[in-house]
């Protein structure tokens, strides 16, 4: 067989003979970023809630310890996950687990689990913040009809502070589908394990990253302006019309 002389040459025999792996890479790439972004949502809305318990000088000594311990678990968890590479925490998890604790866990499973946290830790800050920023008189209000903390969060304060965090959990999103390339140093399947792949058959490096890089900019745009869709949606018509009394 005669093989290409020409760029566009080779980018059309490559795409031709692993168009099929490109393709289940990426539906690897979009499930682990899907799950990572939904699980490490759920972790920072989790993490901020905690974050939120109020200690009063009227507590007990146990609410006092237990929310002081929760808080340092917190803390650690934080910096360890926004103070060192996913890659690294790939790796430390998936070769950790099966040495430390002879878990043999599947590299998919791995990687969803280390994004969730990894998203989930950056998210936590976000959290707080959209928390702190709702009227305080909000929780007032939750309490003087008798509302605990966790009613409050839940029924209150976490659906105000979700709309303003549509944004940043689309960012999120976004990052999670670029960030799963580190995942293939645990074997993860995803996009960019496929380039490799390829790779090793012609050696044509450039041409099967141009290809993969295209993948991810395609999935990275389109998810972009669904997103902005969806924060429209949200944020309904900015005409409204009066309705006279007699036609509701």
């Amino acid at each position: 067989m005669d093989l290409p002389t020409s760029f566009l040459g080779w980018v059309s025999l490559i795409w031709e003979n692993y168009s099929g792996m490109f393709l289940y890479g990426t539906l690897i790439t979009l499930v682990i970023a899907i799950s990572g972004t939904i699980l490490g949502s759920l972790i920072g809305f989790v993490v901020g809630i905690v974050q939120g318990i109020p200690v009063e000088s009227g507590s007990s000594t146990l609410r006092r310890v237990v929310v002081k311990i929760l808080n340092i678990i917190i803390s650690i968890y934080v910096e360890i996950f926004r103070g060192t590479p996913m890659m690294v925490q790939a790796v430390v998890v998936f070769y950790g687990s099966m040495q430390l604790f002879n878990l043999d866990m599947p590299p998919l499973a791995a990687g969803i689990l280390v994004l969730s946290l990894n998203t989930g830790a950056y998210f936590a800050e976000s959290v707080r913040g959209a928390i702190t920023g709702i009227d305080p008189g909000q929780t007032e209000g939750a309490k003087a009809i008798g509302m605990t903390h966790f009613q409050t969060m839940l029924y209150v304060i976490i659906p105000q502070a979700f709309r303003t965090l549509i944004p940043q959990i689309g960012n999120a999103f976004v990052s999670a589908i670029k960030d799963t390339s580190v995942l293939n140093v645990i074997t993860v399947s995803e996009l960019y394990f496929a380039g490799r792949t390829a790779c090793g058959v012609y050696f044509r490096y450039f041409e099967t990253y141009f290809i993969i890089a295209l993948i991810y900019l395609i999935l990275t745009f389109v998810m972009s302006r669904l997103l902005k869709l969806l924060e429209k949606r949200m944020d309904g018509s900015r005409n409204y019309e009066l309705l006279e009394e007699g036609e509701v």
